[in-house]
C-alpha cells in the first residue's frame, strides 16, 4: 500500500526524472540548512533527504528536520544510517536494508529496532534496498559493506531483482558521499532492465552531463549532497535540474 509521499513522487516522475537533495544534519548548521532547502526548492528539487551514514546525534537531526519542515513545501524524507536517524516530524523515511552489508545489523536488525518509532512518529515508510557501489566511502566503512564493483552491473541488477522479489519498491544505488566516481550509466541501465520500481542513484554526481547520462539510462531520481557543501555550487545544481528535465 503506497502512501501520500510515494504517490507524489510517482506522479512527479511521470513528468520528468526527479532531483533529491541530501542534507547531512551533522555537517549543516540549521540556518544554512534552511536556506539551502529553500534555494533547492526554488531550483526544482522534489524532496529533501536528511541523514547520512555517520549522522549519530538524534536531537540535532530532530531539530534540523523540524526547521526544514516549517521552511519548505516539498517532502522531508529521512535517510538514516542507523536507528538514531529515526526522528519525528518528517514526511517519510527511506526504510532501507543495506543488502550488501556483511553485518546483519544493517540488513534487518537496525530496521527491527527502528520500526516501532517509524510507527510512533507517523512516518511513511518507503521500502528501499540500499546498495553501496565501490569502496572507501563512509557508507562503505560504517555499513561493513561488501561493495559492488563499478564494472559489475549484473551484480547490482541481481540484488535489485532480489529486492523486487522481497517486495521493496525502491532501490538506491549509492557510490557514497564524496565518491571520486559515480555509478555508471551502464549499471543503471542494467538494473533498469530488471527492476520495475523507483530507482534512485547518488554519489559523485557533480555536473549536468553526468546527471543527464544517468537519467537517460533509467534513473528515476538523483541524489545530490556533497556538491552542495559549497554554496557556490547552487549554479551547478540549477544546471543539473534543467538537464534532467529536458
Amino acid at each position: 500500500m503506497t502512501g501520500k509521499v510515494e504517490e507524489l513522487l510517482l506522479s512527479e516522475r511521470k513528468k520528468s526524472p526527479l532531483l533529491f537533495v541530501l542534507i547531512d544534519s551533522e555537517v549543516s548548521q540549521i540556518d544554512s540548512a534552511v536556506k539551502l532547502a529553500k534555494d533547492v526548492e526554488q531550483i526544482g528539487a522534489a524532496s529533501i533527504l536528511v541523514g547520512g551514514s555517520s549522522a549519530t546525534d538524534q536531537m540535532e537531526m530532530a531539530e534540523v528536520v523540524k526547521n526544514l519542515k516549517s521552511a519548505v513545501n516539498i517532502p522531508i524524507i529521512l535517510f538514516p544510517g542507523n536507528i538514531t536517524g529515526v526522528v519525528p516530524q518528517a514526511d517519510a523515511i527511506l526504510f532501507s536494508s543495506l543488502m550488501n552489508s556483511e553485518n546483519p545489523y544493517y540488513i534487518t536488525q537496525a530496521q527491527a529496532l527502528g520500526a516501532p518509532n517509524v510507527l510512533k512518529f507517523g512516518l511513511e515508510p518507503l521500502p528501499t534496498s540500499y546498495l553501496v557501489i565501490g569502496e572507501g566511502t563512509s557508507a562503505w566503512f560504517v555499513g561493513n559493506v561488501r561493495g559492488i564493483p563499478f564494472d559489475k552491473p549484473k551484480i547490482a541488477a541481481a540484488y535489485s531483482l532480489a529486492a523486487q522479489f522481497f517486495g521493496m519498491r525502491f532501490v538506491y544505488l549509492e557510490a557514497g558521499s564524496g565518491a571520486k566516481t559515480n555509478v555508471t550509466p551502464e549499471m543503471v541501465a542494467t538494473v533498469r532492465k530488471v527492476f520495475q520500481g523507483f530507482l534512485i542513484v547518488g554519489g559523485g554526481i557533480r555536473d549536468a552531463q553526468t546527471a543527464k547520462s544517468l537519467t537517460d539510462a533509467g534513473a528515476d531520481a538523483l541524489v545530490i549532497g556533497t556538491l552542495l557543501e559549497d554554496s557556490k555550487n547552487l549554479e551547478k545544481l540549477t544546471e543539473i535540474a534543467k538537464a534532467i528535465k529536458n
